[in-house]
């Protein structure tokens, strides 16, 4: 990378966060939540009943020619457990950051915060790219504490939830749809990196779209701390050349 990006774009998942097995006392955890509200199912019976209606979500909308669909998780939860419709807006959003959170263990990547503080500090663009659900957003918000970067730090016009859109990524546009969004700061794909893990979702998609690339993997030579170093390396030049006219 000779030339310095002007946005970066990142993907959340083992990207932003990193996700690993789930808490030890998940179920227990689980029947002190969901007991009170007369929720009787597992967690893996839950996780069954919530599997089976995403299928049939996603089966419903290829038929519309809707290749990428994404799901509602707080719709898809309120279907498999009925006794949360009668739960207050807050309290229910709760319960669902509460459950995620018994699926998997989250933290910040290494070196991420590293990375978002230069970009602020140098006035490179923020953005994200996630296949992501409401509670992704108080997760961010989570592994962000205390680090001195905030999701206020990214651009919503230059984020993409797919919760919010009814499409994941790798659908193209999605990074069309990024693509306009910087252009309207004058900036061109081409001056923007996007950071992702998946070269099928990330990588690939972005490149075809015209983005720069970066295949985040959690190894010296892929990390955050080697993002940074290529990107902010004394040899990358400032990128004045790719804003768009």
């Amino acid at each position: 990378m000779t030339t310095r990006p002007l946005a970066v774009l990142c993907d959340v998942y083992k990207t932003l966060i990193e996700v690993s097995a789930p808490p030890p006392d998940a179920e227990e955890r689980w029947v002190a939540l969901s007991r009170p509200l007369g929720i009787t199912e597992s967690l893996e019976e839950v996780g069954a009943l919530c599997g089976r209606l995403v299928w049939n979500e996603h089966e419903h909308a290829s038929k519309f020619g809707i290749l990428h669909p994404e799901v509602s998780w707080d719709w898809i939860m309120l279907i498999a457990l009925p006794a949360l419709q009668s739960v207050p807006d807050d309290a229910l959003h709760d319960f669902i950051f509460q459950h995620s959170q018994l699926l998997r263990t989250i933290r910040l990547m290494p070196g991420a915060a590293e990375f978002l503080s230069k970009c602020r500090e140098e006035g490179i663009v923020l953005g994200i790219a996630s296949n992501a659900q409401a509670y992704t957003l108080r997760e961010l918000d989570t592994v962000l504490q205390g680090t001195g970067v905030s999701r206020a730090d990214f651009a919503a016009d230059l984020t993409f939830w797919s919760f919010e859109n009814g499409f994941s990524k790798p659908d193209p546009h999605v990074y069309r749809q990024l693509g306009s969004r910087l252009g309207l700061r004058t900036i061109s794909c081409a001056a923007t990196l996007m950071v992702g893990d998946r070269l099928d979702n990330d990588i690939h998609p972005a490149a075809a779209q015209g983005f720069r690339t970066w295949h985040f993997r959690d190894t010296p030579e892929r990390n955050w701390a080697a993002v940074q170093k290529t990107v902010f390396s004394p040899g990358a030049l400032r990128l004045v050349s790719q804003r768009i006219p």
